[in-house]
């Protein structure tokens, strides 16, 4: 298994309206292509406007056929479009990480 953590900056005032956004529109997107949602978390105390969301995959082979199908799907394509009008990310970071041998199964 593998995890994919993706931290997303937005620039102030924009945080929650994203969020509406993407719970409505782009979660079950997701969900029906993805998987194995492991949740998105929002920053409170540290670096504000920050959301950090993670999903699991079975290999990198599994996260790349996924993410292919889903970027295919039109419903995909029309709610990053709307994602970019909101003019909200500033900045995305990706991270791909593999679990520690005691770390439990998601």
């Amino acid at each position: 298994m593998i995890l994919e953590h993706r931290t997303y900056t937005f620039k102030p005032g924009t945080v929650d309206k994203w969020m509406k956004k993407y719970e409505a529109e782009g979660l079950p997107i997701q969900k029906r292509h993805l998987n194995r949602f492991v949740g998105l978390y929002v920053s409170e105390i540290g670096t504000l406007h920050t959301t950090v969301l993670m999903w699991a995959y079975d290999s990198l082979a599994d996260r790349e056929a996924r993410r292919q199908a889903m970027y295919a799907d039109p419903e995909w394509q029309s709610f990053i479009a709307g994602v970019w009008a909101l003019d909200a990310i500033q900045k995305q970071e990706v991270m791909i990480m593999n679990p520690a041998s005691y770390s439990p199964a998601i």
